[in-house]
């Protein structure tokens, strides 16, 4: 598969992980979250530099919550999880 395929693929299970409430989206949100990286990788290696860093806003963009979750983990503190 290609690299757009695949980055189609994520964005489409991206918005269907959206659609689920709160408590079924932690598993594949995570999952999703962990793929990421590996995807924007690949599309940097693949395209270059810019597509790349457009790609990172668009992550960083969907997933600044639990981005901000995770950092506050980092630092220590015990931030409460959504209902």
């Amino acid at each position: 598969m290609t690299v757009v395929v695949l980055a189609c693929l994520w964005v489409v299970a991206g918005s269907l992980v959206a659609f689920l409430p709160m408590r079924h989206q932690y598993a594949p949100g995570i999952a999703l979250l962990a793929l990421a990286p590996v995807l924007i990788w690949m599309i940097g290696r693949d395209y270059g530099v810019l597509p790349a860093a457009l790609a990172v806003l668009a992550f960083v963009s969907m997933f600044r919550n639990p981005l901000r979750y995770f950092a506050r983990r980092l630092r220590g503190e015990r931030p409460e999880i959504p209902k």
